[in-house]
């Protein structure tokens, strides 16, 4: 037992006096002990006998404190009969202090991206965490615990915001915008459900909101703590808050990094001053007052249009009398033809097609677009491109179809083509359709697959592709232009479908899911994300080289391009926007309207082909062929 005097030396360390008469819950202290303590305080330090009544009418937390206080004074004077239960409640009382602080801390320092998410990321220095932890060590106790609170649920409500913008940046390569991301929510849960099951999706869905909340909680407990702990330790907690203010000054000066990611092409680094959580509370407020002001700069924006008023005789005349086939590969981006995970079997099997494709009289001709979406939400990449404006989001989305904009689709319409569009991804109505002029929108419903499901993309893009040929381009005197979407690519990428004979694919009951995707599932577990995509990828693209052999003539054109690049868990941190894209006929003529794009030749761009916006792909396919 330590000498009273010793103790209250000890107590006058903290920030108010101990109300010692409830100094223990369970311990066994004598009265003579308890008596002898106060004594001993009121010598010492007169203040914290005369405390006593004003601790019992402070704030709760207040009182918590103090009683914190006088149970660490009487587990140092408890006999040694009960120390085993002391030490499982100091133990107790420590380790929680441990994950508050600790917890606080990797909420700060958590980075933006998942592959930034490495042990090493979480060395560094929080300059919230120094500026908060010094307002709360200087406001009296009145004030304090409210203060903290807040704090507390602000870090929450930040801390949301980043595991969001940690999810975006997974997917779609960009933060969450909080004006305009919240329908995605909708199309992130039919994604799982379609994919997964329905109860995948409602599990998905309730664990985010009970993890929200759950966050949100235990940051504002831990910040309270915190709040106490700084009260009770006023010299430590200043001393440290000290030292760290000035080891964060030196890092910043120094421009001090740990590096989270490297691969054979990029270092990425963090500073070790780090000051991610005000930047980010920052940019979001910034990014609401950009989100609302843009609905007015893209109306600007699409009220010009050079060929809004260009008569129908004018318009696509080079392609007159040919059937037009424009095709988005799903996920179809620049680095499955030049990431060496992916190039060597897909770039192989463009070159392998452009031979082949020439054996029938076909000639191509590739190049690179810069997508205005990566890892989802494709209807933007077919908006920019057939609108000729950049369509980024779903606020423009909604603007676009909503507006008197002259889409690709409907200039081919006006010059006298059948126009068809091909979506097997919707399952019900899409009044979007009348906006880009379609005179046939074929989906999930009027499609006639009758054969097996293969996950989110549930017909496979050959039976896609035998449709357009059935119902649109055999028997039909009138030339077609089709807009079709080939999900065959889209994640998760397995289980495959197989290339089959045209001549039996009828009404799909030939794609036997079970029997096509026997051994594929095995493999995926353990070959991951990065071995399914390219896979997914060359059933594409072998689908359309093989449609093209067996199905195309000479009056067949056909165009088809990546809608975006795979998400960011597949190609790495850093990624370009730039997808494939590509021109193939058997009519020397269209190729000659097209020798001023510069594009290479062949299936496959290579490392230096062009890379235009994707918006611009309008307005110089009208400008070629008009």
């Amino acid at each position: 037992m330590q000498s009273p005097v010793r103790q209250a030396h000890r107590l006058a360390d903290y920030q108010e006096g101990p109300n010692l008469s409830s100094a223990t819950n369970s311990a066994p202290v004598t009265a003579d002990d308890v008596t002898d303590q106060t004594t001993a305080a009121a010598d010492q330090t007169t203040a914290a006998d005369q405390t006593t009544t004003a601790d019992q009418t402070t704030t709760a937390a207040d009182q918590t404190t103090a009683a914190a206080d006088q149970t660490t004074a009487a587990d140092e004077t408890a006999p040694p009969t009960s120390g085993w239960r002391q030490r499982v409640r100091r133990t107790a009382r420590r380790s929680t202090d441990v994950l508050a602080v600790g917890g606080v801390l990797a909420a700060m320092t958590l980075p933006y991206q998942l592959d930034l998410v490495v042990p090493v990321a979480f060395a560094r220095i929080p300059v919230e965490a120094l500026v908060a932890a010094a307002l709360l060590l200087v406001l009296p106790g009145r004030v304090r615990t409210p203060v903290a609170a807040t704090l507390g649920a602000l870090l929450g409500v930040l801390i949301t915001l980043k595991v969001a913008d940690i999810g975006f940046f997974s997917v779609l390569d960009r933060p969450f915008d909080p004006v305009l991301d919240w329908g995605l929510l909708a199309d992130g849960y039919r994604f799982v459900d379609a994919s997964y099951g329905r109860a995948a999706a409602v599990g998905a869905a309730v664990g985010t909101v009970v993890l929200t909340i759950g966050v949100l909680t235990l940051l504002v407990a831990a910040t309270l703590r915190l709040a106490r702990l700084l009260a009770a330790h006023r010299r430590i907690g200043g001393g440290t808050v000290g030292a760290l203010t000035a080891g964060w000054l030196v890092f910043a000066l120094l421009g001090t990094q740990v590096v989270v990611y490297q691969d054979e092409w990029r270092t990425i680094g963090l500073p070790v001053a780090d000051r991610a959580t005000a930047r980010l509370a920052y940019d979001h407020t910034m990014q609401i007052g950009a989100s609302l002001q843009d609905r007015q700069e893209f109306a600007e924006l699409a009220a010009v249009d050079a060929f809004r008023d260009v008569p129908a005789d004018e318009l696509l005349t080079a392609l007159r009398g040919k059937d037009v086939l424009l095709a988005f590969v799903e996920s179809y981006g620049r680095d499955a033809v030049t990431h060496p995970d992916f190039s060597p079997l897909i770039g192989d099997l463009l070159d392998d097609g452009t031979q082949r494709l020439a054996a029938r009289g076909y000639q191509s001709r590739s190049a690179f677009l810069t997508s205005s979406t990566v890892g989802g939400s494709s209807w933007l990449a077919h908006a920019s491109t057939l609108s000729g404006l950049w369509v980024d989001n779903q606020q423009r989305y909604r603007s676009l179809v909503t507006s008197d904009r002259l889409t690709l689709t409907r200039a081919f319409g006006r010059a006298g083509w059948r126009v068809a569009g091909f979506f097997p991804g919707n399952s019900r109505a899409w009044p979007e359709g009348a906006f880009f002029g379609y005179d046939q929108v074929y989906d999930s419903r009027n499609m006639g697959y009758a054969g097996d499901r293969f996950n989110f993309a549930s017909i496979p893009d050959q039976y896609v592709l035998s449709a357009f040929d059935r119902f649109e381009r055999r028997d039909n005197d009138q030339p077609v232009m089709a807009e079709v979407a080939l999900l065959s690519s889209h994640a998760p990428w397995t289980p495959l479908p197989q290339l089959v004979n045209w001549n039996t694919v009828r009404d799909g009951s030939v794609f036997d899911r079970e029997a096509m995707a026997a051994g594929q599932a095995n493999k995926s577990a353990e070959d991951g994300l990065r071995s399914d995509y390219p896979k997914a990828v060359a059933y594409s693209l072998s689908t359309i080289i093989s449609y093209i052999e067996s199905q195309g003539d000479d009056d067949l054109v056909v165009v088809f391009l990546g809608d975006h690049q795979p998400a960011p868990v597949v190609t790495g941190p850093g990624a370009s926007h730039d997808v494939p894209v590509t021109i193939v006929t058997s009519d020397q003529a269209v190729l000659d309207r097209v020798a001023g794009w510069d594009w290479q030749e062949g299936l496959r761009p290579g490392p230096q082909a062009p890379v235009w916006q994707m918006d611009s792909f309008r307005d110089r396919f009208l400008t070629a062929f008009k």
